[in-house]
């Protein structure tokens, strides 16, 4: 019997299902506009699209699209340079735009104009009222980010090239919000640069336990719209599609950006050995599926505080380099800190 699932608004609580066939078009019926899953399916389909909900999709008219993202972003082609220090190309045509984290520009052509906006840029400076500006750039400095951003428009002819790098070692991560329900839910300060018309929103973790101990804090960044972001994170990034119940448990602060089709949960690791001596702390994240999850192999976190225990102001030691003779040893071979 094929189990299906629906999801009908902007949290995983939204979430729907199973549902036999009967039930399903029952559902679909009396929500035409949501999303829709079973086994078999490479990822979240409308209902309308679906042959087996035909006439659900005859009736109704489509919803509006989520504020912020208007007719669509802009089509822009792209390419990620680099292994562990990376940063994006973004080529751009006449009057296709790229929208950025202050700070993040690498170079840019002479035709390519930049301009800050007040919020996250992704109806332009001169689109929406001086509240939803203010909203946006609330949303943004909750989440970590500056409240300004910098949009970068090609005003000449031909092709025109832009480029971001990432603030610290890592992976740049591209993702086609349109393939994966039009949001995504990821880690604070993670976005890096996007196609103009993503929009950049508040997640709030309604569980207490979770805000308290996932590794993510209670506000999470919610990237919507249907084209191109960039998404930076630490170390080495693997993707992992989960099957509607399965589990995954991960260390608190390594998760990047999952579906919002994902449970995000805790648990707490078992067993007091494990517990106190294990070095995973006491709770470990859950997600559980069905949908898509990124995962970061070196937290920022963890390496700023590595690098702060290995410093001698901080108290470190120099290992595999120095003298035996301590300071004086320094001295001799330049490796002092006069």
């Amino acid at each position: 019997m094929t189990q299906w699932y629906f999801i009908t608004g902007t949290q995983a609580a939204d979430r729907v299902g199973p549902l036999d066939d009967a039930a399903a078009q029952a559902h679909a019926q009396r929500n035409p506009a949501a999303l829709c899953w079973r086994e078999g399916l490479s990822g979240w389909k409308p209902v309308r699209e679906m042959p087996e909900f035909a006439a659900a999709g005859a009736t109704g008219a489509p919803p509006p699209p989520p504020a912020g993202y208007g007719a669509g972003a802009d089509e822009i082609d792209f390419r990620i340079v680099g292994h562990d220090m990376q940063f994006v190309e973004v080529e751009l045509d006449p009057g296709e735009s790229a929208v950025a984290e202050a700070g993040a520009l690498m170079f840019k052509d002479a035709s390519v104009q930049m301009e800050t906006v007040f919020g996250d840029g992704s109806r332009g400076s001169g689109a929406g009222g001086l509240m939803d500006k203010l909203l946006g750039a609330g949303k943004r400095l909750v989440t970590g980010e500056s409240l300004f951003t910098t949009v970068y428009t090609h005003t000449g002819s031909g092709k025109a090239k832009v480029a971001f790098a990432a603030p610290y070692p890592g992976t740049v991560l591209a993702l086609k919000l349109s393939e994966y329900g039009g949001r995504l839910i990821c880690q604070k300060d993670s976005f890096l640069a996007g196609a103009r018309g993503v929009a950049l929103g508040i997640a709030f973790q309604r569980n207490i336990m979770t805000g308290l101990f996932g590794g993510e804090g209670f506000i999470m960044q919610k990237l919507e719209g249907d084209g191109w972001v960039f998404v930076h994170a630490g170390g080495t990034l693997v993707q992992r599609e989960l099957a509607a119940g399965e589990r995954l448990d991960v260390d608190t602060g390594c998760v990047v950006a999952y579906t919002a089709t994902v449970d995000f949960d805790v648990r707490r690791v078992a067993g007091l050995k494990s517990m106190f001596f294990g070095g995973e702390g006491v709770f470990l994240a859950t997600l559980t599926g069905p949908g898509h999850v990124w995962l970061q192999s070196l937290p920022f976190s963890r390496l700023a505080g590595r690098m702060f225990a290995a410093a001698p102001q901080g108290g470190g030691q120099s290992r595999g380099e120095g003298s035996v003779l301590g300071g004086l040893g320094r001295i001799l071979d330049g490796d002092n800190n006069f």
